[in-house]
């Protein structure tokens, strides 16, 4: 009887914790290959891939929907994530503009949300494939709706390559001017990122990394909601390691059911299971914020005075209360803090009280990097460039993936306020410093990989 009590009490807490406190599967993105699609020409090149993907992936939305209704799951996103397409221009030279309309196309036809790989892989160099792509970027989201972009400029065994960082200030400068008439969006799909990972479910800087298997499901699951519950229910009294303990027991909790989600989908489409990852991921949704939970910790605000140390406690706790649930995880796994998509962070921002500055210390403990943060319109590109330079040393110094996701609102001043709609939210144009990097960053070349890189 007592375990049949415990089973029910479990159950009936997990039917909570997704009725009230925004618990769900953020995504199930299944991770394709485009290597077998490689043709000198570039036409047929993109005929091939349409094919393997609405071949692939032509149950995937439908799967997720039956095993979220039979399950009572929310499964909130169904995504791809394919082979970074700049090996495929390499092979075939041309307009890499066609490889993201073939992408799109196909996204369209089979009903995902987001479509991922449009990236290059460029931290030691860059080939002539690898910069045409990077190049192409700006035109390829403004001509696309589901496709997203990323480049990774650096690694820990690598380096940081300056020129490809150079580039991408302009890149994101241009990408947000291109959709300016519709909410800058282009830059809200494209990630800058030191220590990319190949398994990351999360767009939009989810790419399939070349050794992954042909075909593999991911799923990223997520729950702020959920753990600021838990933690408000343990009290103001709770030491730190108390309350750390409580954030674990959750993210387990959390976990297993991400791993419910994807062996049971992958099992369903014959493929293998890739990876958990179980970042908490916020929306703009009241109670469904990473913020929020730094605040029940014991913050009067988020960004003030010991949020980096509440945002390293819940991080760490996250990964080890969701390692002992899972049989893999992978991706980026702990807690984003992107500044457009979560209540809390908005709020704070708007007050002032959450800067760049300080978001940038909070990377160095968490799982991205400065994301989804909305910058003034007449941001220079090199500003840009500097914001990604620094992220790229905090990952490369602390052998940690960092990202800079960031939006040059244009035509708005600081104050103002740019909507994106969606799980994209909302936020406030915050200030950049006006000093100049310029000198900086056009020196170009590569900031040398650290010495603890040394490991062979």
């Amino acid at each position: 009887m007592a375990i049949l009590r415990q089973s029910a009490d479990s159950i009936l807490e997990t039917i909570r914790m997704i009725d009230e406190e925004y618990l769900d599967i953020r995504t199930v993105t299944m991770g394709i290959s485009l290597l077998d699609c490689a043709d000198s020409d570039i036409d047929k090149a993109c005929e091939k891939i349409y094919a393997k993907l609405t071949d692939k992936a032509r149950n995937l939305v439908a799967t997720a929907r039956d095993i979220s209704r039979e399950y009572g799951i929310p499964i909130v996103n169904t995504r791809i994530a394919v082979t970074p397409i700049s090996l495929l221009v390499s092979v075939s030279g041309g307009d890499p503009v066609k490889y993201a309309k073939a992408m799109d196309r196909a996204a369209h036809d089979l009903g995902i949300n987001f479509i991922g790989g449009f990236s290059a892989l460029v931290q030691k160099g860059m080939t002539a494939g690898d910069e045409a792509l990077i190049r192409a970027i700006p035109d390829a989201l403004a001509a696309t709706e589901f496709v997203c972009a990323s480049v990774n400029v650096g690694s820990t065994k690598a380096g940081i390559n300056m020129d490809a960082v150079r580039l991408m200030g302009q890149v994101v400068r241009e990408s947000a001017e291109k959709t300016k008439d519709n909410n800058c969006a282009g830059a809200s799909k494209l990630v800058v990122f030191c220590n990319a990972v190949e398994d990351n479910p999360f767009m939009a800087g989810a790419f399939h990394g070349i050794t992954e298997p042909d075909c593999v499901i991911n799923v990223g699951v997520s729950g702020p909601g959920v753990v600021r519950e838990a933690v408000r229910e343990a009290g103001p009294n709770a030491t730190m390691d108390e309350i750390a303990e409580v954030i674990k027991k959750t993210s387990f909790k959390i976990t297993r059911m991400g791993q419910l989600v994807g062996t049971e989908t992958a099992r369903r489409l014959g493929l293998p299971f890739g990876i958990v990852d179980l970042s908490l991921a916020p929306t703009p949704a009241v109670g469904d914020s990473v913020a929020r939970i730094l605040e029940e910790i014991g913050l009067e605000q988020c960004g003030g005075p010991g949020t980096t140390a509440c945002l390293a406690m819940l991080n760490d706790a996250v990964k080890k209360g969701g390692v002992m649930a899972s049989s893999a995880v992978g991706g980026l796994s702990g807690a984003f803090i992107p500044v457009s998509e979560d209540a809390g962070m908005i709020e704070a921002a708007a007050a002032g009280t959450l800067t760049i500055e300080k978001l940038e210390a909070m990377t160095a403990v968490c799982s991205v990097g400065l994301d989804m943060i909305i910058l003034p319109g007449d941001t220079a590109p090199e500003t840009i460039s500097a914001l990604i330079a620094d992220e790229a040393a905090i990952g490369m110094i602390n052998n940690k993936t960092t990202a800079v996701r960031v939006i040059p609102a244009i035509g708005k001043k600081e104050g103002e306020t740019l909507e994106f709609g969606g799980l994209m939210g909302y936020g406030p144009v915050m200030p950049v410093k006006k000093t100049s990097a310029a000198v900086m960053v056009s020196r170009g070349g590569r900031i040398p990989s650290p010495i603890h890189s040394l490991k062979n």
